[in-house]
């Protein structure tokens, strides 16, 4: 490996200079007149990875293309076979004036990279590429084949990536799926993601009267649909903070001693991260931590709420409707498909006869949990251990990637996260930064990961 950890360190800067060329296509998914710009941007990708030795090629989709890249294989030559996952796209920019330099144009600050894209998910994919270039350009033989997917749809749902993914089967079939694209607590503690809750989303309409009306002249004869839906969602969650659907609980997977005392490793304090937050106090599920009730426990969460009146001053009227968007947060072995079927019917149960109430269902995805004791897992958690030279940690994520289920379903694969950003880089927000450290070390970590995955 010293070959490879001598050619890494001294090809740094002309990686910072290459990552700056990949962040300044302004790769914008959900922005119709960046096509051209997604396309250059893939087209940039498949020259890099042919320049670094790699067979890539621009794979066609019905929306942006995907990239695959492969390492050179060996005829006749069966080996263990990884697909590392990324995406070249990217969020929108705005609101512009919130950055403190023009968005694709990289600057550096210390040890950071400003840009949209720098770490969600140009940085972090790249860092996989750069430690494979480490092992071609120094004769050094890889243990494993890889094959890169790289798409251009990910912040817009991978809309094509299932469709991809199914026609290539074959192609694909793999012992893992590595993504780069989750976090990490900080530098001092690099991590392993073995979770991810599902999600459950909801937009649920009380219709009341056909229009407006006076509330002075109808007020107190007909039910207002802001109040009767308000009452609603309060009976949704308990004191406790429980919910209240009927057998919302019923499947939920219980965390494990092991996993509790994980957890517990994870850095930080419920009095700084109340601070973090700027709340007054801290709200969730009796009897579990504050990273467990985030994390690894279900929720319900209102995300949206509107009727009647929104202007300056006042309008006296009996709003005609009112509106609410609902998430739920699924966790291990709950099924989207039977939550959405018991909480629909208990909205209505709840619903006064005074109100029409429309249950709209939006977009769902499956929890995910690889075993954070699996041969892979201990694997993924020794390279982590090589490159930052500090004893990782195991984490779940709150949030959702559906993608992942995706793998498990079309290529019967478990995947490994191993997220390379900081909580302070501001994904999805103006300001986006990668820290360059954490690239570099994310570099160590992807050129020991295939050696130990395949011990």
């Amino acid at each position: 490996m010293q070959k490879i950890i001598d050619y890494l360190q001294a090809n740094q800067s002309r990686f910072i200079e290459e990552l700056c060329a990949y962040v300044r296509f302004p790769s914008v998914s959900a922005q119709p007149q960046h096509r051209p710009d997604l396309q250059a941007c893939a087209e940039w990708l498949v020259s890099h990875c042919q320049a670094l030795g790699l067979d890539a090629s621009l794979r066609p989709t019905a929306g942006n293309p995907i990239v695959v890249a492969k390492t050179p294989r060996k005829a006749g030559v069966k080996r263990p076979h990884y697909v590392v996952y990324g995406h070249y796209d990217v969020q929108p920019p705005e609101p512009f004036d919130l950055w403190k330099s023009p968005p694709f144009e990289p600057r550096i600050v210390g040890t950071s990279l400003f840009g949209r894209g720098a770490c969600d998910n140009k940085g972090q994919n790249l860092a996989h590429l750069k430690a494979v270039e480490a092992y071609l350009k120094t004769g050094t033989e890889l243990p494993c084949d890889l094959t890169f997917v790289i798409e251009g749809e990910e912040e817009v749902g991978s809309k094509n990536l299932a469709t991809f993914l199914k026609a290539n089967r074959a192609e694909l079939a793999c012992d893992a799926v590595v993504i780069s694209d989750t976090g990490m607590p900080d530098k001092k503690h690099p991590a392993l993601t073995y979770a991810l809750r599902g999600i459950a989303a909801f937009e649920l309409i009380a219709h009341g009267p056909s229009r407006d009306l006076h509330s002075g002249i109808f007020g107190g004869s007909v039910d207002n649909p802001a109040m009767a839906l308000s009452q609603l969602l309060a009976k949704l969650r308990d004191k406790k903070g429980r919910v209240t659907i009927p057998g919302f609980y019923d499947d939920v997977a219980p965390l494990s001693a092991f996993e509790r005392k994980e957890l517990a490793r994870l850095p930080g304090n419920d009095k700084a991260y109340q601070k973090f937050l700027g709340v007054p106090a801290l709200f969730g599920e009796s009897g579990y931590t504050s990273t467990e009730q985030r994390t690894a426990r279900p929720t319900l969460e209102i995300n949206g709420l509107t009727s009647g009146y929104q202007g300056e001053g006042s309008k006296t009227i009996i709003p005609a409707w009112a509106r609410a968007k609902l998430t739920l947060r699924l966790v291990a072995n709950q099924d989207p498909k039977k939550i959405v079927k018991a909480a629909t019917k208990y909205f209505k149960e709840l619903c006064p006869p005074s109100i029409r109430l429309e249950v709209k269902a939006g977009h769902g995805a499956e929890p995910y949990i690889v075993s954070p004791t699996s041969p892979e897992a201990k694997a993924a958690l020794r390279a982590l251990k090589l490159a930052w030279d500090r004893e990782p940690v195991m984490m779940r994520e709150g949030g959702s990637i559906p993608i992942v289920n995706d793998f498990k379903k079309f290529l019967r694969a478990d995947t490994l996260l191993l997220g390379l950003a900081l909580p302070d880089d501001n994904a999805h927000s103006p300001n986006e930064k990668f820290d360059l450290e954490c690239f570099a070390k994310g570099q160590l970590m992807g050129a020991h990961l295939w050696q130990e995955l395949t011990k």
